[in-house]
């Protein structure tokens, strides 16, 4: 609780205005009990839950709506098409009409099929099923990294709009700093160089307040970009990273693997299909033959011989196929490997700066914020103190931002890339998972 409070008390006290903030623990911040402890997680996560849905079913719904999203749909339809297409008879009937002009007109009239001996209709139906199964995984990874590159922007629009408003706040409190630094100065209470440092602040601040309103507006314009609108609901959740902090098994069946891993399949049915592909299917055959006055029946079977080509180069190949898709999965799952590693590294750290940002900023650089300004106004500080200690103070709360961004784009990266983020969210609201649940299902 106290985390989801620092820059918003922070920012109120720099501004000049009052912040009023409840903490979840009791006075001295421990828990009496296992059982408040367990009340107070439970509370923490409804609070998360109802959180995430006040903003999260109009994002995925606008999400849901992109092009590029029903596209998905789409191949998933045709993907079931070419299944029943793949599970159609291999061979179909042939009807074969004769005449003979002779002494003795002679008519024919036969019918021959081919039989499916080796089974190449089997193969190619589970062909199909696999390569469906492997279009349905990197639809939902595309998806989650879809997903994740537009949380990513809606977090950096929060971010940079939380850091145009601190620098606003800024520039507004330096224009008031310098008004008061005119007075002191008529009255003789401040030298002419402490009111031009006063200036030149005011003129930094400005300078800081456009490049923040330009990060904001870049920021505005990736959302705008990914989303078609600019303007969509967000509520920082990283106080709640850390509970998938530690969900790192890398399994053939996350999103990101379970693709690979079905090629490996596809390329052994594919071997399969080669060596029946290259069976020889008998062929069998029922004539009727007129010849005059005389009425014939004949039966007939053929099969093809094998001499000139064996076939035995095309199934090395489909051999040979097994040991690239092995060897393709191994690499993507040492890839994903590094990354988990990298991962459990990084954010670890950067999760444990984050809380010692946050606790520092709540104990002593709020309530420096709070008599900075006093202090100056009554000669206690002088000037040149007085502004380093803000810009001490505009650096503390730069950097808790860029703390909360590196968070962020470190949790995204990671659940994107692996696949589990859309199924993390989908958690994180059980009574509208409609809403947000993906339009593919395997």
């Amino acid at each position: 609780m106290k985390k989801t409070i620092i820059a918003t008390l922070l920012l109120s006290i720099l501004g000049g205005a009052t912040g009023i903030a409840t903490a979840a623990t009791t006075a001295n911040g421990a828990m009496t009990s296992p059982l408040m402890a367990s009340a107070v997680v439970q509370i923490q996560q409804n609070e998360q839950n109802a959180q995430f849905s006040q903003w999260l079913p109009q994002v995925m719904a606008r999400f849901n709506s992109l092009p590029e999203v029903q596209a998905h749909a789409a191949q998933a339809e045709q993907a079931k098409l070419s299944i029943a297409a793949a599970d159609k008879a291999v061979y179909n009937p042939e009807l074969g009409l004769g005449y003979q002009n002779a002494t003795e007109d002679t008519y024919s009239i036969d019918i021959s099929q081919t039989i499916d001996w080796a089974n190449k209709r089997g193969a190619a139906t589970r062909i199909a099923q696999l390569e469906s199964e492997i279009l349905f995984s990197s639809i939902i990874l595309e998806r989650n990294q879809m997903l994740a590159e537009r949380l990513q922007a809606l977090a950096n629009q929060s971010q940079a709009r939380k850091a145009l408003e601190f620098q606003q706040q800024q520039f507004k409190l330096a224009k008031a700093q310098l008004d008061i630094a005119r007075q002191r100065t008529e009255v003789g209470d401040l030298s002419s160089v402490e009111l031009q440092l006063m200036q030149l602040d005011v003129a930094s601040n400005a300078a800081d307040y456009a490049l923040a309103e330009q990060e904001s507006i870049n920021a505005d314009g990736a959302v705008l970009a990914l989303f078609g609108e600019h303007e969509l609901p967000f509520a920082d959740f990283v106080n709640s990273l850390t509970q998938q902090a530690n969900n790192l098994d890398v399994s053939p069946q996350l999103p990101a693997l379970k693709s690979a891993y079905q090629q490996v399949l596809v390329a052994k049915v594919t071997a399969e299909q080669a060596k029946a592909d290259s069976s020889a299917d008998p062929s069998i055959s029922l004539s009727a033959e007129r010849e005059g006055d005389e009425n014939k029946v004949g039966l007939g079977l053929s099969i093809p011989l094998q001499i000139r080509n064996n076939y035995s180069e095309a199934i090395a190949v489909a051999n040979q196929g097994i040991i690239i898709a092995e060897q393709t999965y191994l690499a993507q799952e040492r890839s994903l490997l590094q990354q988990q590693a990298q991962f459990s590294l990084s954010f670890p750290r950067l999760a444990a700066r984050y809380q010692d940002w946050s606790e520092l900023v709540l104990t002593s650089g709020a309530q420096a914020a709070k008599s900075l300004s006093q202090q100056w106004q009554s000669g206690d500080i002088n000037t040149s103190d007085y502004l380093q200690s803000q810009r001490q103070m505009s650096g503390s709360y730069l950097a808790g931002l860029g703390l909360e961004s590196a968070l962020y784009t470190s949790w995204l990266s990671w659940m994107g890339d692996s696949g589990q983020l859309e199924d993390y969210l989908n958690r994180q609201l059980p009574s509208q998972g409609a809403v947000a649940s993906a339009p593919v299902q395997n």
